[in-house]
């Protein structure tokens, strides 16, 4: 890459730097903060994390102390940002950095790359946004951004897509300032050049933009059908004994975490329906039916949980709040 700036990074630059949002984990370098706030933010909303983001970093200030923790404590801390196999991966990646590095974040970017759960984009943002490294990105709204600059058709999520798009986002890059720059790149996408109605008048880098119709950018490949996931539980109270839940095994989703157990409609055939709940994860639509069940008999790898020992049971936010609206009614 030539040392000179491409126009499109100092213009960027120049406007983060007079308009650029303020957010906690921009005011640091720490790469454990970094990386925390990265995860974070996959698949969840800037306004959800920053209500979370402090204060798990005020209970997980290092990588230490998330090794050093139990799963089931950094699963409940995580309860409500969903996607629970990001915080797996987060304190794998925290027992790598103290078992081989001594519990120093590394520099290298071979060495970041090699931390459990950690991809191209992740490792961009770390070098770039804590070393200021000239490292590429590409996220959401980053590809978004340049399919419109370059006006390509290409679907971005298509193979060829991927490699075009790191291209670009390697050409582009600041030689000197790929901190200002990345976080420049992913505000422009999420505040102005928006998915549906892209602010182009005020776009800071509109003269170097070649899209003619950016409201029809980026091309997709066509989408997979939703899947829907039907399934029954049942709700068993026991004064004496709590509620019963299963803990989910390994390699099952939300492995490790509680949930309401699951009966066939046989079992369930002549039980009182008291509750239905919808909702959606990635490709799926979940529809569940809530049976009452009183003085029901564990299955395998169910318990009854003490009422005042359920909030320390992680659980699935759709888990919790049926849950808790249930006991609310009892």
């Amino acid at each position: 890459m030539s040392s000179s700036t491409h126009p499109i990074a100092a213009a960027l630059v120049d406007w983060f730097e007079r308009d650029g949002h303020d957010y906690p984990w921009r005011r640091t370098t720490d790469p454990w903060y970094i990386l925390v706030s990265e995860i974070m933010l996959q698949q969840t909303t800037i306004s959800t994390v920053i209500t979370r983001y402090e204060k798990w970093m005020e209970q997980y200030p290092n990588p230490a102390a998330l090794a050093a923790d139990s799963e089931k404590n950094a699963l409940l801390s995580w309860e409500g940002l969903g996607y629970y196999r990001r915080v797996r991966a987060l304190q794998a990646a925290a027992c790598t950095i103290c078992e081989q590095h001594h519990g120093i974040f590394p520099r290298e970017e071979a060495d970041i790359r090699a931390l459990p759960g950690i991809g191209d984009y992740t490792v961009g943002a770390i070098l770039s946004f804590a070393y200021n490294q000239s490292a590429p990105l590409v996220d959401a709204n980053v590809s978004r951004v340049l399919a419109r600059i370059y006006n390509s058709s290409c679907p971005i999520d298509s193979t060829e897509g991927r490699k075009e798009q790191w291209a670009q986002a390697r050409e582009l890059l600041h030689p000197s300032n790929a901190r200002a720059y990345n976080s420049a790149l992913m505000e422009l996408g999420q505040r102005i050049c928006s998915i549906k109605s892209p602010s182009c008048l005020i776009c800071p880098i509109r003269e170097h933009c070649r899209a003619e119709s950016p409201e029809k950018l980026p091309v997709k490949l066509p989408k997979k059908a939703i899947s829907i996931l039907e399934h029954s539980d049942i709700l068993s109270l026991c004064p004496q004994r709590g509620i019963l839940l299963k803990k989910q095994e390994a390699g099952q989703r939300h492995e490790g975490m509680y949930r309401l157990p699951n009966r066939s409609e046989e079992e369930v055939a002549q039980l009182p329906l008291i509750a239905k709940q919808s909702y959606s994860v990635t490709r799926y639509k979940v529809k569940r039916s809530l049976y009452a069940a009183p003085q029901s008999e564990p299955q395998q790898g169910e318990q009854y949980i003490p009422l005042d020992q359920l909030a320390s049971c992680p659980m699935a936010s759709p888990d919790r709040k049926l849950l808790e609206k249930q006991l609310a009614n009892n």
